[in-house]
Formats: structure tokens, sequence, C-alpha cells
């Protein structure tokens, strides 16, 4: 890549960061919520929001082009501490936990109060599970694999055995993890506890069936979504379980193995994750009420439209990223295909997506804790929900999530493009594209966290 092309990228990504940055005026920041659950909005200084975003360009560009030593990045990339016990009861209490609140959703969701920030099931699925446990999954540990309850019921059920049709890969975890956001986003499914009773057991009907079919480990390390979502999700973690014992790296550390990421399916996946994760909040914004309102009053179903809406900014992230693997290859004058390198660099971006979960999801847990708090100590008849209220400069804290997790990507593609090329400037020239892709993505989800937050319309 010229000099002159990396000005222009290099530029591109500061227009993309004023423009963004400029409108807000005074940025108010919010903790993505599930509809009618805000935690309310958190005023963020523009200077703070403005510096955020330059220190994400600044950087990025930096440690791209100065930090070449390769024995300092293996040094650091590769240092990890081991521990040879764990205790296997743990792991079946787990199981246990993962199977009694698959029951109590179930249950409670059919039968217990009506009031969303009261109902177990509501708060257990939202706040507990994907706002709560997923952060987890990436901060600390993937435990998913443990206490997940359909794994438990599939190991008990007989096996068919059928051969799983290769041709398919993970498309159908892509499709199911699409499908999934937008029946949450285009249905009352945060708020109507029935509803998400009926989902859950839809869910577990197909999902039992499927583990009967193709085996448990077949079912869920290819076609289930939503363990695809925690096992990716895991790698960004620094501690994970091994057949020794319990291992310790630097967080991201495993984003770099050659075989995380195998073929274009799972690239497609994890630039789904890191899509719906921003669709989940871009639909919250008035943005996109202005930009659906005249879509809808023309006569096109709501439905329709938050699923195109859906699908085409899937479409461009993946063209965008493509492009970026594209320009990669030309820059770094390699004999490597732009598939290859879309599959060894697509685990760099899940940082980013754990880092905005984080930002958009932090505030409603912290907020609604009190409720599920209280919903436990007695599910069918539950004490009035209490919403704790966060401080003010809790803003200027998700928005260093979002930094935090694009600096971590950078870090991550940095290292592998220093054991994917030989030499330090092919690797440098590398990440170019990349990192511009990568500050755009990042651009688009802290503009997305410093709207106040709208109820989706027409849904």
């Amino acid at each position: 890549m010229s000099g002159r092309t990396r000005t222009r990228l290099l530029a591109f990504a500061l227009a993309a960061t004023t423009l963004l940055a400029g409108p807000t005026g005074r940025a108010l920041a919010h903790g993505g919520s599930l509809r009618g659950a805000s935690s309310g909005s958190l005023s963020v200084p523009l200077w703070l929001f403005l510096l955020t975003g330059g220190g994400v360009v600044s950087a990025s560009f930096l440690l791209a082009s100065f930090v070449t030593d390769r024995t300092l990045i293996g040094a650091i990339h590769d240092w990890r501490q081991r521990s040879p016990t764990f205790d296997d009861r743990l792991a079946l209490v787990t199981r246990g936990v993962g199977l009694v609140g698959l029951v109590a959703v179930v249950a409670v969701g059919l039968v217990g109060p009506s009031t969303p920030e009261q109902n177990l099931a509501i708060l257990v699925v939202w706040v507990g599970w994907w706002a709560g446990f997923t952060a987890t999954t990436y901060l600390v540990g993937n435990a998913w694999p443990a206490l997940n309850p359909w794994r438990t019921l599939g190991d008990l059920l007989p096996t068919l055995g059928a051969d799983y049709p290769e041709r398919l890969g993970a498309w159908p975890s892509v499709v199911g993890l699409l499908a999934l956001v937008w029946l949450e986003v285009v249905s009352p499914l945060a708020s109507d506890a029935e509803l998400l009773a009926t989902v859950v057991l839809v869910y577990t009907a197909v999902t039992l069936a499927g583990t009967t079919v193709f085996g448990t480990d077949r079912w869920f390390d290819t076609v289930d979504p939503v363990a695809r979502v925690f096992r990716y999700y895991g790698r960004v973690a620094p501690v994970r379980r091994t057949e020794s014992g319990i291992e310790v790296t630097l967080p991201g550390a495993r984003l770099a193995e050659t075989k995380l990421v195998t073929g274009v399916d799972e690239v497609a996946f994890v630039v789904a994750l890191l899509w719906v994760t921003t669709y989940d909040g871009l639909v919250a914004t008035g943005l996109w009420g202005d930009a659906v309102r005249p879509v809808v009053e023309s006569g096109v179903p709501a439905r329709v439209a938050y699923l195109g809406a859906l699908l085409g900014g899937y479409a461009l992230f993946l063209g965008v990223y493509w492009l970026a693997t594209s320009i990669s290859r030309r820059s770094a004058d390699t004999y490597l295909t732009p598939m290859a390198i879309a599959r060894r660099f697509a685990p760099s971006l899940l940082p980013i997506a754990a880092g905005y979960h984080l930002a958009h999801y932090l505030d409603y847990f912290l907020a609604l804790s009190p409720a599920l708090a209280g919903a436990l100590s007695a599910p069918l008849d539950p004490p009035t929900a209490v919403r704790l209220v966060l401080p003010a400069w809790f803003g200027g804290l998700e928005m260093s999530f979002v930094l935090l997790g694009h600096l971590l990507a950078v870090w991550v593609a940095h290292t592998t493009a220093y054991r994917l090329f030989p030499g330090r400037l092919q690797a440098v020239r590398s990440q170019y594209a990349l990192v511009v892709v990568m500050i755009l993505y990042t651009m688009t989800s802290m503009w997305i966290v410093s709207q106040p937050p709208v109820d989706p319309p027409y849904v």
C-alpha cells in the first residue's frame, strides 16, 4: 500500500470519527438494554467522546507501526500459567444449576407475574444470562459447556449418529444467530414472559432433536448458535479449562491460534456476532426511528423492514471485511489468498464485539440486579422491583470498554500478522486496511453507545 493510500485511509477514519462525534454536542451514553428496561441516559462530555475516538485511531496506528520486535510480541502473547487441579464436582454442580434454571424459566414464564421486572424468567434470561453471564464468558472464561442445560439433556438421550451434511458447515449457526436477534427485536420477547417460555420450549425441542440425530458434540460444535457465541467469546477470556487443569493467559492470547476459524462459514459467524450486537443497539436510536418510519408508513410491514435492515447491515459489515482482506493481500504483497487472510484475522474482531457488549449491557445488568435478586428470593411472589441508579460518570466507563476492546483487537491482529508473514514490513503493511475497518466498526459502536435510548418504533 502506498504512502498516499495510507494517508487517505487515516484521513477517512479521522473524518468518520469527527462526523460521528460532532453532531452529538454533549453525548448521552446509555447501556444497551432490552426494550422498555433502560436504566437511563448518562451524560458524557463531548471532549471525552472526541478524546476516546482520537485515542483509538492514534494508538492503533502507532501500535501497528512501531511494535515490531517478534521476541517481545511472542513473550507477551504466549505468557501463560497452569494449575494442575480442577474439581469435577464443580462441573457436576454447574450442570445441575443449568437444569434448574431452564425449568425455572419455563415454569415461571408460564405462571409467574406479568410485570417484566418482577418475572424471574425475564430477569434470568436477559439480566442474569445474556447480560451478566455473557460478560463473564469473555472477562473470565467460558463455563457454558458445563452450564448448558441442553447439552446436559442431550447427553442423557440416545443418538442416531447420522452424518452431518458437511456442505452446510457452520452456516446454520449464522442463520440461527441472525434469526434469534431479529426475533428479540421485532417481538415482545424481552417483556412477555409467556412468549419467552414458549420460545425456550421450541428451542429446546429443536436442540434435543438435533442432538438426537447428529450427536451432542456435533450439534453444539457446529450448529447451535448460542454455543458458538460463547465458544468464541471464551477465546477472548484469560481462563480456560484444559485436560490437565486450569490455564491462565493474557486476554485475547488464544485468538491468534490457527484453527480457531477454519472456513468462510466461520468467518461469516464472527462478523455476524459483531453485527448483531451493533444492530441490537442501533434499533434503539433515534436515527433508526427516523429511517424506518417512512418505510413502514409506505406500506412495508415493520418486521420486513427490520429484517431488511438486519440482513443489509450484515452484508455491509461482511463486505467491508472482505474488501479489507483483499486490500491487505495487495499491501502485504503475499501469496496467501484473501480467504486465508480473512480466516486468520477474523478472531481479532471478537474483542470489539466483547467490548461493545460490555458497554451495551453492563449498566442494564447492574441496574436490574436488585430486581433479579428479589425475584430469585420469591419467584412466584417477588417484592416490588428495585432499580439501581448509576452515577453520571458511568457513561465514560462505557466508552472505555469500547476503546479497550478495540485496542485488544489491534494487538491480536498485530500478533497474528507477525505469525503469518515472515517480513516485518510485510506484517505491518498487512494491517493497514484491517485497522481502518476496526476503527470504523468501533466508531459505529461508540456512536450507538452515545445515543439516548428510545423504544424501537412499530414493534
